[in-house]
């Protein structure tokens, strides 16, 4: 390697760029909370454990998940058909971070809604 290239997140062409938005979106966070709490998830518990995520939404996230090397998806040859969820080592490493933002989220949300509370209302102009 005569030129090795440093990752930088704010070059739009990086790729760590593209981690970065994967990382990011609400409902793969969700999603690595609830597999970092109960390792193994079936589909249908991983919907009721995240409230408001539709059906399509889940399917997607976990599809992107998958391709992108964060969950492993384990379908059982049994009637009705079982699929199981699981994270990966490399999703295993986005644990700790994300459940940081998690509970920050929960410890600081009255302050962020009463700093909302306090703005003056616009009407779109």
């Amino acid at each position: 390697m005569d030129n090795p290239i440093t990752p930088n997140v704010l070059d739009p062409n990086c790729g760590s760029r593209r981690a970065l938005d994967l990382i990011a979106d609400k409902w793969t966070m969700l999603v690595v909370y609830v597999l970092a709490a109960h390792k193994t998830v079936r589909y249908g518990e991983l919907q009721r454990h995240i409230g408001g995520i539709s059906q399509k939404m889940l399917t997607q996230t976990l599809r992107k998940m998958e391709q992108d090397g964060l969950v492993t998806r384990t379908v059982y040859p049994v009637v009705p058909p079982k699929v199981e969820y699981a994270l990966t080592d490399l999703g295993c490493t986005l644990i700790e971070p994300l459940t940081a933002l998690c509970q920050w989220s929960e410890a600081y949300m009255h302050h962020v809604e009463a700093a909302r509370s306090m703005q003056p209302h616009h009407n779109g102009n």
